[in-house]
């Protein structure tokens, strides 16, 4: 299968959870045999073409000209994303368009439309949900772009069942428009990085236990909630250190939150890390804290998962569908710090339940969170959605080999030549003798019935697709 992924980041461009899961989705895709192009936003020291193992990764430039705000980037950003896309369609006839999120709709649209290929799209999170409703004209205009998106998708992915009841609820998407497919992590993402205990002693001392975040420092993060929970933490035990990981908006905010707090002496913030050193120090925390406020899934806490270090999250979203409180992981209440800080405290004084949560935790991700089911389940959406646009565009759809082509166009030809000649026969059966007429008669009964029955399935078969286009899933 030849497919197309639109997303605004793939590695080394990391702004959030979207990049690792389209490169890790395509690169787990294209290991089964599939041609896969993704075609992204170009970052500092990136080539703006490479084969990344299998995949093939083409990085566009924003238009060079300054914009008033992120949505007119947005724009610009499709503009480029479309061009390219195009250059590359018109060498490669591919199957299906995977778009991920709202940023690259525009451009995802317009190919659906002038290449009749069908169109899938992962809702990775909803402006809705980010901002706990729409308080200004522009998140109600990225919301709008949002359902676009979702209105000219064949099918929409969604990584929780927490995320699919969102876009019901604020797209009135319909029931079986969307599916369940969880995100993964690479269960080798950690082979061969052992704990550096040189590197860890940049924050913290041998004997002190290091409590790690990693992610944007933005509000729905719920970084200032583990600020507020530092105090309880330190109160019972001393000899931690939190480490802080990452860049956003509300770093300044946080920093003089924690001098305010006079906990500044316990907390490193690092500003963003490349993704070695990230590595690092993972293998080098105790535990990891993840205390969203709004998190559709949580690729972090897989990450922690499969480090081997125990997690504690907040029973949101789908990050609370990931842990299973006290079996393979901790969950606190969230947006509060006393549940937060009891939670860090249990695995901090009890070493079995730190064991026990490790290990079921490392059980599960084998099993659910892996990327080669993922892609199986990825897969079969992609077949069900390309058969259905091969019927619905016939040989109009791009992805449809000419092979395939040929062969339909041959089939009717034979149908078509068929039927002719029962008419032709049956004139020169009225012209024979009776006993020839009768024989004669039967024969063409069989042929003109098995025609006519063939004409009226067609006929119901193209009603029927035209009752599904005007429902749910074919536009």
């Amino acid at each position: 299968m030849k497919i197309l992924m639109l997303s605004w980041e793939y590695p080394p461009r990391i702004v959030g959870g979207i990049s690792r899961v389209v490169h890790d989705l395509a690169q787990a895709m294209a290991k089964k045999g599939n041609e896969v192009h993704v075609v992204t936003c170009w970052e500092q020291g990136a080539p703006e073409f490479e084969k990344d193992k299998e995949v093939f990764v083409h990085r566009v430039h924003t238009y060079q000209i300054g914009t008033m705000n992120f949505v007119d980037w947005v724009l610009q950003l499709n503009f480029s994303l479309l061009e390219k896309a195009i250059e590359i369609s018109n060498k490669v006839q591919f199957d299906i368009i995977h778009a991920h999120d709202w940023i690259v709709a525009f451009a995802a649209r317009t190919l659906k439309h002038s290449y009749k290929t069908p169109l899938i799209s992962t809702i990775h999170a909803t402006e809705h949900g980010r901002n706990h409703g729409l308080h200004n004209d522009m998140q109600r205009y990225i919301s709008s772009v949002e359902w676009l998106l979702t209105y000219e998708s064949w099918k929409v992915i969604c990584n929780s069942e927490y995320m699919k009841n969102e876009i019901r609820h604020v797209f009135q998407l319909p029931e079986d428009k969307s599916v369940v497919i969880n995100n993964g992590v690479q269960l080798e993402k950690f082979s061969g990085v052992e704990r550096d205990y040189d590197y860890r002693r940049n924050y913290a001392s041998d004997y002190e236990k290091i409590i790690f975040f990693v992610g944007r420092l933005v509000q729905e993060k719920g970084v200032q909630v583990l600020l507020d929970a530092v105090p309880k933490v330190i109160s019972k035990y001393n000899d931690v250190k939190f480490v802080i990981a990452g860049k956003g908006p509300q770093s300044d905010h946080l920093r003089h939150k924690a001098e305010s707090m006079g906990i500044a002496h316990k907390l490193y913030f690092t500003g963003y890390l490349s993704e070695e050193n990230l590595e690092k120090l993972y293998k080098c925390s105790d535990i990891a804290v993840f205390p969203s406020l709004y998190e559709p899934f949580g690729i972090v806490a897989l990450e922690g998962m499969v480090a081997n270090i125990p997690v504690v999250v907040t029973d949101t979203c789908g990050l609370g569908e990931i842990v299973e409180h006290g079996v393979d992981g901790m969950k606190a209440f969230t947006g509060n710090a006393n549940s937060l800080a009891d939670c860090i405290l249990a695995l901090l004084f009890d070493y079995d339940l730190t064991e026990r949560v490790k290990s079921n935790a490392l059980k599960k991700i084998h099993t659910l969170y892996n990327w080669d089911k993922i892609s199986e389940q990825t897969i079969k959406v992609y077949e069900e959605v390309v058969l259905l646009g091969r019927q619905h565009y016939g040989t109009g759809m791009q992805g449809t080999e000419e092979m395939k082509k040929k062969s339909g166009r041959k089939k009717v030809q034979e149908q078509t030549k068929s039927a002719a000649d029962v008419k032709v026969e049956s004139k020169k059966g009225r012209a024979s003798t009776k006993k020839d007429k009768v024989g004669l008669s039967n024969s063409n009964k069989k042929n003109t019935q098995k025609v006519s029955e063939e004409i009226v399935m067609n006929e119901l078969l193209i009603k029927s697709r035209k009752n599904r286009g005007n429902s749910s899933e074919l536009h």
